[in-house]
C-alpha cells in the first residue's frame, strides 16, 4: 500500500503565500481561541467516504463558517467548506486541516484515512494515459531545452501566464479563474537569460501498482534523484506530487509556491506537457504569476531530427477564397467586431486568448464594452469582382484603392492604408508592405462566413497580432436546420452524473465510458466540416428547494487525434423542454468523445428517477 504523507513544516511558508493571494481581504473573527488541539477530526472537520463508492472521500469543515478552512490533502490545497476527493489507488492518506484566524494560520495534526481498493474508473480519463502511458506502463518527460540551447517543440522551455490562467482558458473554452490573465511566450535562445542551456534530467510517471513518479534533477542538483507518488485531479486539471518535484532551473529553485509539487496542467498531449506553478512573490521579488515549464516526451525527443522542422502556417478551410470574396454579392462590407476586436495568435492561426466577450478582456488590454463605439464607423468594403476596396476610417473619411489576395491568405492594399487606434496602445494596422494575413476563418452552422481573423506577424516573436473582421449584416444560423442527419439509436444513449461532479452528462459516445462497448452511434459516422448540433429533450424535472433553475449546457467533442477537441457554445437549460447544443467552426472525421454536459443540474434535481432525456436529432454540417 502507498503511504502518502505531508510534511506540514515544509509547506507552511508556501501555504501562507498561496492563501494570501486568494483568501478574502477581511476577516471578522472577533476574539478567537483556536489552537492545534481543537483542529481534530470529528470536531473541527470530518472525513467520510461515499456510500456507493468508497474511493470518493468528502472532507467537510464543521467549524463556524466565519473561519476560512485551509486543507492540505492528497490532491493539493483547498479553501472550500467541503472538498471531494477521488482517489483511485489503495493506500493510507493524510489530511491536514487548518483555519485562518486574526492571529494567522493555525493547523492541526494530520489525520489519516485508508483507501482499501483500486478503482479503475478514476484513471480512465485521458490525462492519466497521456501523462503515464496508461495502467501498467510508464512514460518519461524532458524539459524542452538541451545542452546546445535547442528547444525541439516549444519556442522555449519557460512561458509566463497570469496567476488566474489554467487549462480551461488556455487549452479549453472556459474562462480564466479571475482577472489576472495574460501570457508571454519567450523564445530561446533569443531569451537565453531565462535559464542556462543544459540537460535538466528526466521525469518518469507510471501506473504500476499505484501512481509513482521518479525525477532525476541534473541542473537543480541539490534535489538529486527523487522517488515519490503523484495524483491527478482531472476535473480541475492539477498534478500533485509527494516526495518529488518537477524539473526546473536551479535559479528559481526557491520561487515556487508548493515547492514544485503542486502544479496546474496547462496542456497535455501525446508528446507535449506544460506544467504551471505559482511564483512566490516573497522569494522571487517579483509579482505572483504562473511559471509554465514546457516538456516533451522521450519518444518525441528520440525521434526528432534537427533541420526538419517546418514553421507552422495557418490552415484555412477548403474554398476559403470564395468564402471571403462573396456572400450574396461580390462586395462585402467588413467591420471590426464590437465584441472581440483583437487577440494574439500562434503561427498556426490558433488564438492565444479565449476572449469571447468584452468582459473577458483583462484590464491591461484597455478594452471594454464601451470602446467599440469609438470605431463603429470603421469599415472596408472589398469587391472581389474588380478587387476594389473602399476604406472608411473611424472619423468617416473615405479612401478608395485596390487589393490583392494570394493563395496563402495575404491581403495587400494599394491606395489605402487601414489604420485604427482600437484602445490604449492597441492598433489595427498593416505591415510595412501594407498587407495582413488571414490566420483563421469562422463559419456559422449554415456554412456562411461569420468572421475572419487577420493580422500582422510580430517582428521578433513567433506570433501574430490579429483583428476580427465580421461581414456586416451576416447573421449566424445555429438552429441546426441545415446539414446532414446522423443515424443513431436513442435507446443506447445513457445519461447521468457519470463523473460524480453534479453535472448531467448525455453520453452519445465516449471511448472511455460505457458507450465504448455498446455505442448508440458509430464513431466513424461522426463526420462534419463546419460543426455538429445535437437536439435533445428533457422531461420530468422537479427542482430541489435551493436549485439555481438555469444551467449551461454544451457539447464536448474530441476526435481520435484530440484535434478538434473542447466545448462548443453554451445553451441555457431551464428545466423541461427541447434544446439544441452546437459545436461549430471546425471539421472532424470521427469521434473519440462526443457528449453533452449540463453543468450543475444533476445536483439540483429532486429525483433523477423521474427524469427522461431523449436525443432527438444529430445534424452534421
Amino acid at each position: 500500500m502507498n503511504k502518502i504523507l505531508y510534511s506540514i513544516l515544509s509547506y507552511t511558508i508556501a501555504i501562507i503565500f498561496l492563501f494570501a493571494a486568494c483568501t478574502p481581504d477581511k476577516y471578522d473573527l472577533g476574539t478567537v481561541d483556536v489552537t492545534p488541539d481543537k483542529l481534530v477530526e470529528g470536531i473541527a472537520f470530518s472525513i467520510t467516504k461515499d456510500a456507493s463508492n468508497p474511493n470518493i472521500v468528502y472532507l467537510e469543515n464543521k467549524m463556524d463558517t466565519k473561519y476560512t478552512p485551509l486543507w492540505i490533502h492528497p490532491q493539493g490545497y483547498s479553501q472550500a467548506q467541503k472538498v471531494t476527493l477521488k482517489i483511485p489507488f489503495e493506500g493510507t492518506y493524510n489530511v491536514t486541516f487548518g483555519v485562518m484566524t486574526h492571529n494567522g494560520i493555525v493547523y492541526g495534526d494530520p489525520a489519516e484515512f485508508i483507501i482499501n481498493d483500486f478503482y479503475a474508473g478514476f484513471v480512465e480519463d485521458e490525462l492519466w494515459a497521456l501523462l503515464s502511458g496508461g495502467v501498467n506502463n510508464e512514460k518519461t518527460w524532458y524539459l524542452d531545452l538541451d545542452a546546445d540551447g535547442v528547444s525541439r517543440y516549444f519556442a522555449g522551455p519557460l512561458f509566463f501566464y497570469g496567476s488566474d490562467d489554467w487549462w480551461g482558458n488556455i487549452s479549453g473554452n472556459d474562462p480564466a479563474l479571475g482577472d489576472d490573465s495574460w501570457n508571454w511566450n519567450p523564445d530561446y535562445p533569443g531569451n537565453s537569460w531565462l535559464m542556462s542551456a543544459g540537460n535538466y534530467g528526466s521525469m518518469t510517471f507510471n501506473l504500476k501498482n499505484g501512481a509513482n513518479v521518479t525525477t532525476e534533477h541534473l541542473m537543480a542538483s541539490s534535489r538529486g534523484k527523487e522517488t515519490g507518488t503523484y495524483m491527478l485531479d482531472t476535473d480541475n486539471k492539477t498534478l500533485t506530487l509527494t516526495n518529488a518535484s518537477i524539473l526546473h532551473d536551479a535559479g528559481r529553485d526557491n520561487q515556487a509556491i508548493g515547492d514544485w509539487r503542486n502544479c496546474r496542467i496547462v496542456s497535455l498531449t501525446e508528446n507535449t506537457l506544460q506544467l504551471g506553478v505559482l511564483r512566490n512573490p516573497e522569494t522571487s521579488g517579483e509579482d505572483i504569476c504562473l511559471l509554465v515549464y514546457n516538456f516533451i516526451s522521450k519518444d518525441y525527443f528520440d525521434n526528432w531530427t534537427p533541420g526538419e522542422e517546418i514553421e507552422p502556417e495557418p490552415t484555412l478551410p477548403d474554398g476559403w477564397k470564395d468564402d471571403v470574396s462573396q456572400t450574396v454579392t461580390t462586395a462585402i462590407k467588413w467591420i471590426l467586431s464590437p465584441e472581440t476586436p483583437f487577440n494574439w495568435s500562434n503561427l498556426d492561426g490558433s488564438l492565444m486568448n479565449n476572449w469571447l466577450t468584452p468582459a473577458d478582456y483583462p484590464d491591461w488590454t484597455g478594452f471594454n464594452a464601451s470602446v467599440s463605439a469609438s470605431y463603429a464607423k470603421f469599415s472596408l468594403v472589398m469587391d472581389s469582382k474588380n478587387n476594389k476596396v473602399i476604406y472608411t476610417s473611424s472619423n468617416e473619411s473615405v479612401t478608395e484603392g485596390t487589393y490583392t489576395l494570394d493563395d496563402k491568405g495575404i491581403y495587400t492594399f494599394t491606395g489605402i492604408k487601414p489604420y485604427l487606434n482600437i484602445c490604449s496602445d492597441r492598433y489595427l494596422e498593416t505591415s510595412d508592405d501594407n498587407s495582413w494575413r488571414i490566420v483563421k476563418i469562422d463559419k456559422d452552422f449554415s456554412g456562411k462566413v461569420s468572421g475572419m481573423w487577420v493580422g500582422v506577424r510580430d517582428a521578433v516573436k513567433p506570433e501574430y497580432f490579429v483583428y476580427y473582421l465580421i461581414p456586416e449584416g451576416i447573421s449566424s444560423d445555429d438552429d441546426g436546420s441545415q446539414g446532414t442527419a446522423i443515424t443513431f439509436n436513442p435507446s443506447k444513449i445513457p445519461f447521468g452524473d457519470f463523473e460524480g461532479n453534479g453535472n448531467l452528462r448525455i453520453e452519445i459516445f465516449n471511448a472511455y465510458g460505457s458507450t465504448n462497448a455498446d455505442p448508440g452511434i458509430k464513431p466513424s459516422d461522426v463526420v462534419f466540416n463546419n460543426g455538429i448540433s445535437v437536439t435533445f429533450t428533457l422531461s420530468g424535472i422537479n427542482w430541489k428547494a435551493d436549485a439555481a433553475g438555469t444551467y449551461n449546457a454544451s457539447v464536448f467533442f474530441a476526435n481520435t487525434d484530440w484535434w478538434p477537441s473542447g466545448n462548443g457554445s453554451n445553451v441555457t437549460v431551464a428545466g423541461d423542454g427541447t434544446y439544441t447544443a452546437t459545436f461549430l467552426g471546425t471539421s472532424s472525421q470521427d469521434a473519440l468523445v462526443f457528449v453533452i454536459d449540463i453543468v450543475g443540474i444533476h445536483a439540483d434535481i429532486e429525483d433523477m428517477n423521474n427524469v427522461k432525456v431523449t436525443v432527438d436529432k444529430i445534424i452534421a454540417n
